[in-house]
């Protein structure tokens, strides 16, 4: 195993009807004035947003707002953010949404409490040295930012897709109502579950020669309840207790529990968004997509972690080899991909990029991996063998 260190100081309140304990929570943090950071019209349709500001009016909480958030957050509007806080003297980031505007906020938080371009952090030029508090009403289960490190900004000024993880940025409370889930699209839902099993992938597949084996029972266990869950919502979308558990996943998928004794190789992601910063693709759907690509290109670097996620998690009996073994592993994934909707191919996603723009993508996309440290090559490699 692998020394760790294991933070994680969010205040969860989770059930059905918790938003209206906004007001109280955000009054406990003594703060002057709230930003409160969403994305588009549903939170005001469902009227989610008019009980949040009831909430904060009668707890005496003075608040602004800025909407408009966009999946795949843009820096821009963060940075309109940044200078709404410093005029109207905010000191609390209140995100009501998904991981995007949990994102935004995020980047929000480190623009108005540090000096310079915010976008520094992203480029890893600079390191954050305060983050303004942030506190999240989840209404999508997928990116797992409620309860994170880690915040994901596109620049539209060439297409550059980045993160920032600072222990700064962990909101200090999630409000988690899997109730406001449950008008979310099919296919929207569905990439959340893949998001939510990737975030444990991506901490499960490494290369550490002992992982904990409490650490791996309970990322097999949330990749099979998560998939669970997401065949029964596929099914039966208004499933209360399957949001509630695909919800409680995506939280634990990515607070680095999973990770404990282990090592990430994040290569899936950072390839995903690549794809994502040049064509705006789904996250989960661009991860389902990237997956088992990267995984039959790499499963020699430690092929018994894959052999483990084939028998344990997919189901899979032992092959007289190895590569068989694996082979069907990746093939059960890609099959239950196809169960809920999800592509398993950029073909299938919808997007069709050139071999300029795959050599584009792998030149900008950051090197490195536990697995198997991806050269250029490799890089190429894998978008070529999953453009499909």
């Amino acid at each position: 195993m692998k020394e760790f260190t294991y933070y994680t100081p969010t205040k969860v309140v989770f059930g059905v009807g918790t938003e209206a304990q906004v007001g109280a929570l955000v009054r406990e943090q003594h703060c002057k004035k709230v930003l409160i950071h969403y994305g588009g019209g549903s939170v005001q349709r469902s009227g989610l947003l008019d009980r949040i500001k009831a909430s904060l009016d009668a707890a005496g909480v003075s608040y602004v707002e800025l909407g408009g958030v966009v999946p795949n957050p843009h820096l821009d509007k963060a940075q309109e953010g940044i200078a709404l806080c410093r005029q109207e003297g905010v000191d609390f980031l209140l995100a009501v949404g998904g991981g995007s505007v949990i994102d935004s906020a995020k980047c929000i938080g480190y623009g108005a409490a540090n000096e310079g371009d915010v976008w520094d952090f992203y480029e890893g030029k600079r390191t954050p040295t305060a983050c303004l508090p942030v506190g999240a009403v989840l209404t999508i289960a997928a990116a797992g930012s409620e309860m994170s490190n880690s915040s994901v900004i596109t620049n539209t000024d060439g297409g550059w897709k980045r993160d920032c993880s600072n222990d700064l940025s962990r909101p200090v409370f999630a409000v988690m109502d899997p109730e406001l889930t449950m008008t979310l699209p099919d296919y929207q839902t569905a990439s959340g579950c893949v998001d939510i099993m990737m975030h444990t992938m991506e901490r499960y597949f490494n290369s550490v020669p002992e992982n904990m084996e409490l650490t791996d029972g309970i990322s097999e266990a949330l990749m099979r309840t998560v998939m669970a869950n997401a065949r029964i919502l596929h099914a039966d979308p208004k499933n209360l207790k399957a949001r509630s558990e695909i919800m409680w996943a995506g939280s634990l998928a990515h607070n680095d529990l999973t990770g404990c004794g282990g090592e990430g190789d994040w290569c899936t992601h950072r390839l995903e968004h690549e794809m994502g910063g040049m064509f705006d693709v789904t996250h989960g759907a661009g991860l389902a997509a990237i997956w088992a690509s990267w995984a039959r290109h790499v499963w020699t670097g430690a092929p018994q972690r894959f052999v483990q996620f084939a028998t344990r998690v997919m189901g899979v009996e032992p092959g007289a080899a190895d590569a068989d073994t694996v082979e069907r592993g990746i093939q059960a994934l890609e099959q239950f991909y196809r169960e809920i909707d999800m592509p398993t191919s950029m073909a299938e996603l919808g997007i069709a990029p050139t071999e300029d723009q795959i050599r584009t993508m792998a030149e900008k996309c950051i090197p490195g991996g536990s697995v198997k440290s991806l050269t250029l090559e490799d890089r190429i490699a894998i978008y070529t063998a999953a453009r499909g």
